[in-house]
């Protein structure tokens, strides 16, 4: 709980290195292109003819953005021409009815989700139609129950947009914010006004949306603790189910629209854990949990239960209720992790569609887990979420030794344990306050891949 997070400046700086996020392991730095389409389909029918068949999942990338923000790092295709969008979503049709051929329809569809670049960019009826093509070859759930998520940007929220999302079967929403403050919006490229933030949340909320969430940046330029402070506490008032806290990664040779970002206006390191300090302290003020990973939900919504249950789970869309499923990605670069594997799609417009129209699943590459993979990702996973571990339970699973099989790793661990971030005992490994802002690094210790090769692509963890 929030109450137990302990912010320690000087533990941050020393640990404050580059890592993955952990929305997989293997990371998707580990795809390559030796994995191919007839690999997919195998794993598919694999995970299709097995004794119990798991729910599905399903992730539709749509990429298109009326205008770039310089910040982000997504897929996306920035354009002002709407009529774009009728081309891909044929092909995407076509892919749908490729990838339900290979899974049973008696498969629920437990999980569903438009991420992008901007989901709300296509027309009301395309978003129908797309609906429509998704029930016509899934079986998705007529109760409500299932985990029905979109992202929105409340500036392409047109009137009757959330009564629409919400017919088609929409219970949860995402929407980002960054930062209220105008100079900070300007420097981005990115003006959003108070008032229509708060009127599509109050509206969603109105529709009976069950989850609404906001992402926030800090790291961005111009951001000081007072400024930023003054978004959060809006933020507040507003009482979003759940926030995000993103730490800005200012890496303008991955990035091309980040090289319109002076490096010079950004807050300096120090300014930005203070604005880090300043969000965790308001946020537990104000009644937030910490879930992890920059994640803050209020106490009754679904991802503190599940943290709460035991059940909290972490894929590609980040903290999830539903850690049985495969999930089956669609669009360009949409990943996908379906059985033993993991697959990511065809990263251009012209790619994806020239094997869509020659009669191909648009699978770029991906990884095979090995039974070393899977038993690292049990571990991972359950830190990331759970911030502890059962190590008795893993050698059940898995058949291993723990103490014999992670020698190296339990050594290293040892600094750690003496800097007070965690205990490792014969029986479990658990989180301590002043280690759970800092759960990347210690599930980093775990990352075979990482231990091979120091050499990474990844954000810093603060």
């Amino acid at each position: 709980m929030m109450h137990n997070l302990v912010f320690d400046p000087d533990l941050l700086r020393r640990y404050d290195k580059s890592g993955p996020r952990y929305t997989s392991y293997p990371t998707a730095v580990q795809f390559h292109t030796g994995f191919t389409e007839a690999d997919y389909r195998t794993q598919a029918k694999r995970s299709n003819e097995s004794s119990s068949p798991r729910p599905l999942s399903l992730y539709f990338h749509l990429p298109f953005c009326d205008t770039v923000c310089f910040y982000c790092a997504c897929n996306k295709v920035v354009t002002k021409d709407r009529k774009r969008a009728s081309p891909y979503l044929g092909r995407l049709h076509r892919e749908i009815a490729m990838q339900a051929e290979l899974f049973d329809r008696s498969r629920p569809v437990e999980q569903l989700h438009w991420g992008g670049g901007t989901p709300t960019f296509i027309t009301h009826e395309e978003m129908r139609e797309l609906m429509e093509v998704t029930r016509e070859h899934f079986q998705l759930r007529e109760d409500d129950k299932g985990e029905y998520g979109i992202e929105v940007d409340p500036r392409e929220i047109r009137p009757e947009t959330l009564s629409v999302l919400r017919k088609l079967g929409f219970n949860r929403l995402s929407m980002g914010v960054q930062d209220f403050d105008l100079r900070v919006q300007k420097a981005v490229n990115r003006i959003q006004g108070e008032a229509e933030t708060i009127a599509v949340l109050n509206e969603a909320r109105s529709l009976g949306f069950r989850s609404i969430n906001m992402d926030l940046i800090y790291g961005l330029p111009f951001q000081t603790v007072e400024s930023f402070g003054r978004t959060l506490e809006k933020i507040i008032a507003a009482g979003p189910d759940r926030l995000s806290i993103f730490n800005y990664a200012h890496l303008p040779e991955m990035f091309k629209p980040q090289r319109r970002i002076n490096a010079d206006d950004l807050p300096n390191p120090q300014e930005k854990l203070n604005i880090l300090q300043r969000t965790i302290e308001r946020l537990t003020q104000a009644g937030y949990v910490y879930i992890g990973m920059d994640h803050f939900a209020r106490p009754d919504d679904e991802l503190a239960q599940a943290q709460r249950n035991g059940t909290l789970y972490r894929n590609f869309q980040g903290y999830s209720t539903h850690a049985e499923c495969d999930l089956i990605g669609m669009g360009i670069t949409a990943i996908g992790m379906v059985g033993d594997c993991y697959t990511q799609n065809r990263k251009t417009l012209e790619d994806y569609y020239a094997a869509l129209d020659s009669g191909h699943l648009p699978v770029t590459r991906g990884v095979v887990l090995d039974d070393d993979d899977k038993l690292r990702r049990e571990i991972i996973t359950q830190l990331i979420c759970h911030f502890f571990l059962d190590c008795g339970r893993v050698e059940r699973l898995y058949g291993i030794r723990f103490a014999e099989y992670f020698t190296n790793e339990l050594s290293d661990l040892d600094v750690m344990q003496r800097d007070g971030l965690l205990e490792v005992d014969a029986a479990a490994i658990r989180i301590h306050p002043a280690g759970k802002l800092l759960i990347r690094n210690i599930c980093m210790v775990f990352d075979r891949y990482l231990r091979e090769n120091q050499q990474n692509r990844f954000s810093k963890v603060i």
